[in-house]
């Protein structure tokens, strides 16, 4: 119970938000189309694939690298479709954050890949109410709590206490192996009484909700702190190793381009969408290039990872989920299961909904509670007049 209530709160700012990011894309597209949306070239439907060959990727990239405003970025994340701009990143600032409380902001640059205007900018962490920053803000305030890394602890714990209170409630709710009782503990009863209304739906629906909620609790969890969470799973189950990888030495000659480094991707998946180029951050580094295959459970950006080594283009890692162990399948489904994406539109308005259940849970739990902390005064009251 005291669980419940210290960390309901946080339960109901996770539920809340996430309603919202569930749809982030969609809704940030729709506040700002001036940074997300273009117009496609000449007969091409907006709602198609966007094709961007490796050739006009790197005039992308060699566009910002000659304007002093931008430079090379850190990052592009391709137009899955043929109306939307691609996203340059740019690091603000050092990589390590000078407090732990402190938000790691990026600049992301928005152009137009066929004419490689510049159709905006903003920076992904700035916090506002403002349309370009509404939702940036509920996302971090969804991961971070706006708090940076203590923020992201913070969360984590909280889904891990989601996970707790959800099987620990379930567990209460059980009733004794007899149909009257199953009976009467999934049915909601009133009976002229409020409080019995509010005991009763805050059970009834806390069961039916609890699969759900150790999902989300789980997930969060592992989101927010994976160093607590793969070593259970791998324990279990087989998980790739995460060590980062650096180039073959000694490094020499020049490196590849993005353009280059996006062929050698393709050839090696050359049915799937490039959806991230993530360039070297120092000259030891190799490039990670993100897909998704046709297939994949995790929708958006995908979850295949390739790492190329940046002089060499030869392949140093691939995640491939279609071919992954059995801990990173489990792993691998977290996401497009807390998001709804898993079971398309339908499962994101599912979860959107279910996103308010928390507040239901915190209003009707703490009715519940108050009318007992105010039994024993009753009694006590009764006892003095008595005696």
């Amino acid at each position: 119970m005291w669980t419940g209530l210290c960390f309901g709160t946080l339960f109901v700012l996770s539920g809340l938000t996430g309603s919202a990011i569930v749809w982030l894309p969609e809704i940030d597209s729709m506040l700002n189309p001036g940074l997300f949306r273009v117009a496609p070239a000449p007969g091409v439907n907006p709602d198609a694939s966007a094709s961007i060959t490796p050739a006009r990727v790197q005039q992308v990239f060699e566009r910002l690298a000659v304007d002093p405003r931008y430079g090379q970025p850190t990052q592009i994340t391709l137009a899955a479709r043929a109306d939307e701009t691609v996203i340059a990143w740019y690091r603000n600032g050092p990589s390590k954050q000078a407090s732990p409380l402190l938000l790691q902001t990026s600049r992301q640059v928005m152009l137009n890949p066929g004419t490689l205007q510049i159709a905006g900018e903003r920076n992904w962490g700035d916090i506002g109410m403002s349309r370009r920053l509404l939702m940036p803000t509920l996302f971090h305030l969804h991961r971070y709590l706006l708090a940076g890394e203590i923020g992201k602890t913070v969360i984590g714990i909280s889904g891990l206490m989601l996970l707790i209170t959800s099987s620990a409630g379930a567990l209460l709710w059980w009733p004794k192996p007899q149909s009257k009782a199953l009976r009467q503990a999934i049915t909601i009863s009133h009976g002229g009484s409020w409080p019995r209304f509010f005991h009763s739906s805050h059970r009834v629906a806390g069961f039916f909700a609890a699969p759900v909620l150790v999902m989300l609790g789980f997930s969060g969890w592992y989101f927010n702190l994976p160093k607590w969470v793969t070593p259970i799973v791998s324990s279990v189950a087989t998980v790739s190793a995460s060590a980062k990888l650096i180039n073959q030495m000694p490094v020499s000659g020049a490196p590849l381009s993005p353009g280059q480094a996006m062929q050698a991707a393709q050839a090696l998946y050359p049915n799937a969408r490039i959806s991230r180029i993530a360039l070297p951050a120092t000259p030891s580094m190799p490039y990670e290039i993100r897909l998704r295959q046709p297939g994949e459970i995790r929708q958006g950006d995908g979850a295949t990872r390739i790492t190329i080594d940046a002089y060499t283009g030869s392949i140093l890692q691939v995640r491939d989920p279609l071919r992954a162990p059995g801990g990173d399948i489990f792993l691998n489904w977290l996401f497009p299961l807390h998001s709804g994406e898993a079971f398309g539109n339908a499962g994101k308005i599912f979860i959107s909904v279910f996103g308010f259940l928390p507040l239901f849970f915190l209003l009707t739990g703490l009715a519940v509670w108050m009318k007992r902390k105010k039994r024993p005064a009753r009694v006590n009251e009764n006892n003095c007049h008595r005696s």
